[in-house]
Formats: structure tokens, C-alpha cells, sequence
């Protein structure tokens, strides 16, 4: 049996399948990539045993109908370096081998049946169907990721949470100390449903997605989604059990704003945080008639820091503490020119939203403050 097909396309998409195979496997199989073709076309899977990932490409030519498996690592690292060029593979399945030929050489893999690669969990015939276009849906995940949780204690809070209502689907992250929600008010249903997407097939997902402005479909029941993008399909296996109520911990008036340029906040924090006491990482922000301090002191060292910056700040002189890391990672994650922050008081959450909002979204992060000194 052979088969061409072009070496860029086939190291394309082997990279983003490389990305579903864990290094140490429960199935010895699930190294392998799957290749299978079928009327000229390769189909190729990859599986952690929770997640698994197809996707497809055109062949040049074959012969013939075939599937077998084929080890990860080593065909990996020989055709990602390739350049642009036919690449040829000989399979004989009575000798369990495969031979690649190229330009200038020729290296020889051995294969395995596929019969024993693991089968995805089938979803449901009433699940529920999302539709949603694949670059606000990358946004989205990029925007959510880092506020994800690791608590071996509450699992709910390790993935990103889709809660589809009938006003709108809000993508929320939390790790307790931040929150990131996002509503997306052009996706709403009459019938509620939610799940929660566990960090690997997000990362992945976030690799994957293009901003072409195709749709993603995602299905999904109680256990299992289903998500088709582009060339591919995603199927994971979700995380189980009910996410806390966000919605309660999201304060509804702070009277105490201050809009200021993201990128020179960033910027004084990075250079401010470095003097921050190493345990607390703790920075204060001291708000009044225009001016936004931040102060960072760790006596340990008898290191001490002071920047100051011009903002808009509408409320009563204010000091409040943040952990410094913390709001870095929360101005990282946004693409505005000006962030808006509204305070209540030192002992409340703060939260920061964009100074102009995506088209038909609503974004806020919420940080939860830290104890002051005076």
C-alpha cells in the first residue's frame, strides 16, 4: 500500500496532534498517531484517553484503503524538519513497517494494528449544541485560562466553566483569589446548560482555533463534549460536579473608579513588584486627587518602592492592597489601551473591565484584595 502527500501539510498537523499524547501512557498504543485513509483522504487521531483528536488531509495519491498505527515521537521529529516536498509512504502491514521515502533519503518505522486504540465515549442524542465563532471563542479561552485553578480538593474550579442561560453564555475562570467572566450575549437558549472544559483540551483548543473567522460547534452532556473546528474535532472528557456560584461573589456597586492607561500600569507594577516582600508579593495602591501610587516595601531585605502615575479617579482617597503577580497576570490578559478599576472599599473585591467592551460581550476580572499594614 502506498501513498503522497505534502510534508508541511502532514507536519502541520502532526503537531497539533503531538500535543494530545501525554509522555507516559496507561495503553501503550496511545503513543502511536492513527493513520487511516479512505477515498484519498488521511485521517489521523490521537488520544490521551480523555481527550482525542482527529483531524484530516488530502493525499496526492494512494492505492488503496488502509489504518494502522505508527509511533509519535520518531516520525514526528523526522518530517517536522522537512521543507516543502512530496513525501511517499510504503506500508506493508505483513511486515509491520512502514518506509518513508523523501528528496534525499528514506527511513523505515514499524507499525501496529489500530484495533487496539481506545474508542471515544459517544455523546448523547439530546445534548445540547453550541455555535460560536472561533475567534471570539479563542479569544475567550486565551482571556480565561490563567485564572483556572490547581486544587486537588475542588476539581470544578480546575477548568474554564461555559453557562449557557437564556440572557447569554458566560465563560467563566476562577482560581478564588480571581475571577475572569465573560457573556457573550449573541449565544443564549431558553433552556439552561452548562459544563466545564478541563485545561488540557482548552490549551489545545487555543492552539488550534483560527481567527478566519470560521464557527466552532460544540456538543456536549453530562460527561462528554464534542467540539468541531476548522479541519478537526476535539472530544474531551469534562469535568464533573456543580461550579460554585460565581455571579454571588461579583460585587454590583463600586462607587470608586479609576481608568488609566493599561500598558504604563503593567509596566510600573513589573518594575515595582520585584520589591515586594517574597512571601506576600504585596503591592499598594493609594488612590487620590488624580494620582495612582504604588508602593511595594519588604523590610526582610529593607527593600522599599514608589512609582506614581496620573489616572481618573471619580471616589474617596483610597489605599488598597493586591498581590502584585496576581494583577500583572490580570492587565496581561487584556488588548484594551485604558482599563476602568472600581473599588468599594479596601476590604472588598476590585474589579478591572476594558474601557471599551468587545462588540455584543461584556468582560470583567475580579481580585480579591489583600490586608494591609497601616
Amino acid at each position: 500500500m502506498k501513498f503522497t502527500l505534502s510534508s508541511t501539510a502532514l507536519s502541520g498537523k502532526l503537531t497539533a496532534l503531538s500535543r494530545v499524547i501525554n509522555n507516559k501512557n496507561s495503553l501503550p498504543i496511545l503513543a502511536d498517531f492513527i493513520f487511516e485513509i479512505d477515498n484519498n483522504v488521511l485521517y489521523l487521531t490521537a488520544s490521551d484517553s480523555e481527550n482525542m483528536m482527529h483531524t484530516s488531509v488530502e493525499l496526492n495519491e494512494s492505492d488503496g484503503n488502509i489504518k494502522f498505527a505508527i509511533g509519535n515521537h520518531d516520525l514526528f521529529e523526522a518530517v517536522k524538519g522537512f521543507s516543502e516536498q512530496p513525501i511517499t509512504f510504503e506500508v506493508n502491514q505483513q511486515e509491520n513497517t512502514a518506509r518513508i521515502l523523501y528528496q534525499n533519503g528514506v527511513f523505515s518505522l514499524p507499525i501496529e494494528s489500530a484495533d487496539e486504540f481506545p474508542q471515544a465515549q459517544e455523546i448523547e442524542t439530546n445534548a445540547t449544541e453550541i455555535t460560536i465563532a472561533s475567534d471570539i471563542l479563542a479569544d475567550n479561552i486565551n482571556r480565561s485560562l490563567f485564572a483556572t485553578a490547581q486544587d486537588e480538593l475542588r476539581p470544578v474550579m480546575n477548568g474554564i466553566y461555559f453557562d449557557l442561560t437564556p440572557e447569554c453564555l458566560s465563560i467563566v475562570a476562577s482560581d478564588g483569589h480571581k475571577l475572569v467572566r465573560n457573556k457573550i450575549f449573541t449565544i443564549k437558549s431558553d433552556v439552561p446548560a452548562a459544563f466545564i472544559l478541563p485545561k488540557k483540551p482548552a490549551n489545545l483548543l487555543k492552539n488550534l482555533l483560527t481567527k478566519d473567522g470560521g464557527d466552532v460547534t460544540i456538543r456536549f452532556d453530562e460527561r462528554n463534549a464534542e467540539i468541531n473546528y476548522g479541519d478537526g474535532t476535539l472530544k474531551c472528557r469534562l469535568i464533573e460536579g456543580r461550579y460554585p456560584n460565581y455571579n454571588s461573589v461579583i460585587p454590583q456597586s463600586n462607587p470608586n473608579q479609576i481608568t488609566v492607561d493599561r500598558i504604563a500600569l503593567l509596566s510600573a507594577l513589573r518594575r515595582v513588584q520585584p520589591f515586594a516582600n517574597g512571601s506576600s508579593n504585596l503591592i499598594r495602591f493609594r488612590m487620590d486627587n488624580g494620582i495612582l501610587q504604588l508602593d511595594a516595601e519588604d523590610f526582610d531585605f529593607s527593600k522599599t518602592a514608589t512609582e506614581k502615575m496620573s489616572c481618573e479617579y471619580n471616589g474617596q482617597p483610597m489605599s488598597i492592597g493586591f498581590k502584585g503577580s496576581a494583577f500583572i497576570e490580570i492587565l496581561s490578559n487584556f488588548d484594551c489601551p485604558e482599563i476602568i478599576i472600581q473599588l468599594a472599599d479596601p476590604s472588598r473585591a476590585g474589579l478591572v473591565l476594558p474601557s471599551e467592551q468587545p462588540e455584543n460581550q461584556d468582560v470583567l476580572m475580579l481580585m480579591m484584595p489583600m490586608l494591609l499594614n497601616e
